[in-house]
């Protein structure tokens, strides 16, 4: 579930950063609603995410930033706010190594997390090796590309994200995969460290609000550091940093909606199957906006998005996905079922195929001013896909 190869300190006030080869992503949040033991359990867990589908290969990096002049809002005791964070950008096909999913640390925080059975045949190291068709050190295409900001659910580590942000990537995007510490199974951190989840216990009493403006602050802290000189990440001369979006899973969505709220430099925001936390007031929204989605109530007409829906402005789509659940959207139910465990009626595969080809139209259109077909109507070749609006 997450990622880490030079030591640089930060032009602006407060900040440090470190840039490690990377240790990619793994899934949590799905493995919540797994059956204590799988029908079909695999006796030894080989995950693999597919490839991307655009012209570029997917190069990537994972740095480390400290926002010296923000105390963490969860664990304050533990000093100012670090993030670690996957960058993944338009590389040349054939050069790099492979990366990994996740580290170590991450991948049995996961497991610990989500009390994965042994019958799952699902191990750290199988788990942290999964094959992301991301390559560390890759060389970089030329030229500058739009940024897109990829924020995941509550409980689930940035690299849950991984197979949009590769596709993303290959489709001529710089992708930045942003671990929210301390919201999930862990992130290994820039001092070797992978502290579990503090606000987990007791979602209940969680204020989603709060959580959704503190990833708002994560994420405007990230775009500082990344458009700001080279100093955060080695690659930072590939942003085009007049084009940026935003794009979240779950409390990720919400994010997006928070960080455009609070933050005029996101063009663009993507809500995937995510309630709204707080719902936009008219006007607060008046830039491109998708929410993709499962065909559950509270995402059909009439139900918890249709306020969103008036009070968004400008250019927006509401789509939704029969058949899929919550973790459609995410690598969560592909992994799943290669652990053998159950998965909705909407195959997984489907899933990332619906999610890629959706989001990356919308930032085709709204980053690039590519126009795309995908989005005038419903498609002979996606029929799960429904237009609400």
């Amino acid at each position: 579930m997450l990622a880490l190869a030079a030591l640089v300190t930060g032009s602006s006030a407060g900040f440090a950063a470190t840039t490690t080869p990377s240790a990619t992503p793994v899934a949590t949040h799905a493995f919540d609603t797994a059956p204590a033991t799988a029908t079909a359990p695999t006796p030894s867990f080989q995950g693999t995410l597919p490839a991307p589908t655009g012209p570029y290969a997917a190069g990537e990096d994972v740095i480390h930033l400290t926002d010296a002049i923000r105390p963490d809002p969860w664990v304050p005791s533990s000093g100012p706010r670090q993030l670690t964070v996957t960058m993944v950008y338009p590389a040349v096909p054939g050069t790099g190594t492979p990366a990994p999913y996740m580290t170590l640390a991450e991948a049995a925080g996961a497991i610990q997390h989500r009390k994965m059975p042994t019958s799952s045949g699902v191990t750290p190291q199988n788990l942290s090796s999964v094959t992301t068709h991301a390559f560390d050190g890759a060389r970089p295409q030329r030229g500058k590309h739009p940024l897109v900001v990829l924020s995941p659910a509550y409980e689930d580590p940035r690299m849950v994200l991984t197979s949009l942000a590769t596709d993303l990537a290959s489709h001529g995007y710089v992708v930045a995969l942003v671990g929210h510490t301390y919201e999930d199974s862990g992130e290994t951190l820039a001092n070797g460290q992978t502290p579990p989840c503090a606000i987990c216990d007791d979602p209940a009493r969680l204020d989603f609000d709060s959580v959704a403006a503190s990833r708002a602050l994560d994420v405007s802290f990230v775009i500082d550091q990344l458009t700001h000189g080279n100093t955060a990440w080695r690659l930072a001369h590939l942003i085009d940093k007049h084009k940026i979006g935003m794009a979240g899973h779950s409390l990720g969505g919400a994010a997006a909606a928070a960080t455009m709220i609070a933050d005029p430099r996101v063009l663009a925001g993507v809500n995937m199957d995510g309630s709204f936390h707080p719902a936009p007031m008219p006007g607060q929204i008046n830039r491109p906006f998708l929410m993709l989605g499962a065909a559950a109530d509270h995402h059909s007409a009439g139900g918890e998005w249709e306020q969103t829906w008036a009070a968004l402005g400008g250019y927006k789509k509401w789509l939704t996905v029969a058949d899929a659940d919550h973790f459609s959207f995410t690598d969560l139910d592909l992994l799943l079922a290669e652990a053998g465990f159950p998965t909705p009626p909407l195959s997984p595969e489907r899933g990332v195929v619906i999610t890629r080809e959706y989001v990356t139209a919308f930032f085709d259109r709204t980053l690039k001013g590519i126009h795309s077909p995908l989005l005038d109507g419903p498609s002979p070749n996606n029929p799960e896909v429904l237009f609400q609006y």
